[in-house]
């Protein structure tokens, strides 16, 4: 995390992923397939945009 990163909520993530439905978004986190995520105490969800690129970049795949 650096000074410029930001946390994204779950609609914000779900924009940047192209329209992914979050259904689908917390499908992916029971799997063990989402990016990291912060609970806040009122138990909304965030996602620091670094970990959504590094997540990203890990999903890379090399043809």
């Amino acid at each position: 995390m650096n000074r410029r990163d930001e946390l994204l909520t779950v609609r914000q993530v779900l924009e940047e992923l192209g329209g992914v439905s979050r259904r689908t978004f917390y499908r992916w986190r029971e799997l063990g397939r989402a990016p990291a995520c912060v609970r806040l105490p009122n138990d909304e969800l965030r996602v620091w945009r670094s970990d959504l690129l590094a997540w990203l970049e890990s999903r890379r795949e090399v043809a």
